[in-house]
């Protein structure tokens, strides 16, 4: 027998993820009462456009264009509209009249998080955010309560499907990028805005989500270090096969230790980088998403699944929405987030890490012991060197494939930058980071 009031349930936008969280709530409404302990009444849905074509037939009496009613007469507003505005500011209006709020809005949270977790902490609201980042993979949950009493060291992760499927199939076909690309069209997997998943956009927006939780740190949008994957090749898909390694569009945050004079903080970046072929993420195939967490006490935890759609988008909202209706239901404040530790985010110069560099270089006596020189220079080891030759236009030309020992980024972007100046190295053709050995 449930004896507790129906809770009202308010839902923003009614896209390919809002159509299916109102389908869901709508057919499992008997099921989800049992489970959480009171009805959950879904009171309208906010759209911009009554007359839209929709994934699911939302009853029409739900529909509305009316927000502030909605939202006031609302104990739990779910946010799938994405977009800064108006969503922040529903967002804040639901949060200061006392509602709790799931949103599935990775560039909103990316970007004005703080002040989001700020309202929700002032009126003992909660802010529910499991569908931000890695669609039905349960990352947020983990790093938010379960390892909220460890200390997390290093989150690396492939956390943009799109990207991972066009990786994958250039390493899998030996396809070009732009095939890839155009087959990621056809499958509608790419943004409308292809941009916001190819230069990386959309994994450091979840970065800086997943960096803000683990380390208690505020991580501005614009403090995350970001490279696409728009200048991979085929040619570097192929070496990093032969080499035994994959080629991945990374999203990693770690804690850096101080160094010298420099502070300790935080690192967060995306980037291709090259993986061996026997780590965990190189595993990971098509559009699914991973993530690979090392904690202090913890150890090495992996989490995988699909990372985008909003079927399964649409799963991290519900097990949100019955969290917050249990919330409800117990009784007591929300669960405030801790973004107090205010560790800096340090530059990218400042992490250590490992470079593949190919070189087109003139094809004469002294030229590698010159290029070996300028990595000496640097106090930069070099791992490994692969030489080759052709003949072009009667000139030979070699190919240099240098592979370092860990270093300082700063260090090693200042070897590329010296080896672009010099007069031996004809073309520098693929210069690429090393992870996860």
């Amino acid at each position: 027998m449930i004896d507790y009031r129906p809770l009202k349930i308010a839902l923003l936008g009614a896209g390919a993820v809002g159509s299916q969280v109102a389908k869901l709530i709508l057919e499992n409404s008997e099921e989800l009462a049992m489970r959480v302990g009171a009805e959950l009444e879904l009171i309208g849905v906010l759209v911009r456009d009554k007359n839209s074509k929709r994934d699911y037939d939302i009853p029409p009496e739900l529909i509305t264009t009316a927000a502030d009613p909605l939202i006031l007469g609302a104990d739990i507003v779910i946010e799938v509209m994405g977009g800064i505005e108006p969503a922040r500011t529903y967002i804040l209006q639901a949060l200061n009249s006392g509602s709790d709020v799931i949103t599935a809005n990775k560039a909103l949270l990316a970007s004005n998080g703080a002040e989001l977790y700020d309202s929700a902490e002032q009126v003992g609201a909660q802010l529910y955010f499991e569908a931000a980042v890695a669609g039905a993979i349960p990352i947020i949950r983990p790093l938010r309560e379960s390892l909220a009493g460890d200390k997390v060291k290093r989150i690396m992760g492939i956390v943009n499907g799109s990207t991972n499927f066009i990786l994958d199939r250039m390493t899998s076909t030996g396809c070009s990028l732009q095939s890839a690309i155009d087959e990621a069209k056809r499958l509608n997997y790419l943004e409308a805005d292809p941009s916001l998943d190819l230069e990386g956009y959309d994994a450091a927006q979840k970065a800086a989500i997943l960096a803000s939780l683990a380390f208690h740190t505020e991580v501005p949008i614009e403090h995350v270090y970001r490279e696409g994957i728009s200048q991979i090749t085929s040619e570097q898909m192929a070496a990093a096969k032969r080499d035994g390694y994959v080629i991945k569009l990374l999203a990693i945050c770690e804690k850096v230790a101080a160094e010298g004079i420099e502070p300790e903080g935080i690192s967060v970046r995306v980037y291709p980088a090259m993986i061996p072929d026997n780590h965990p993420l190189a595993s990971v195939h098509g559009a699914f998403n991973a993530v690979f967490v090392e904690a202090e006490a913890a150890g090495s935890l992996m989490f995988y699944g699909s990372g985008a759609g909003g079927l399964q988008t649409s799963s991290a909202v519900m097990g949100d929405l019955v969290s917050a209706a249990k919330r409800h239901v117990a009784g007591g404040p929300g669960l405030a987030d801790s973004v107090h530790a205010k560790l800096p985010v340090l530059p990218i110069a400042r992490i250590h890490t490992r470079y593949q560099i190919t070189l087109e270089v003139s094809d004469e006596a002294g030229v590698l012991a010159s290029i070996a020189n300028i990595f000496a220079n640097h106090q930069v080891s070099i791992e490994t060197v692969e030489q080759s030759s052709k003949m072009i236009e009667a000139e030979t030309t070699a190919w240099l494939e240098i592979g370092t020992h860990l270093a300082s980024d700063k260090a090693l972007s200042e070897i590329v930058e010296e080896l672009r100046n010099n007069s031996a190295v004809e073309q520098i053709t693929s210069v690429i980071r090393v992870e996860g050995e």
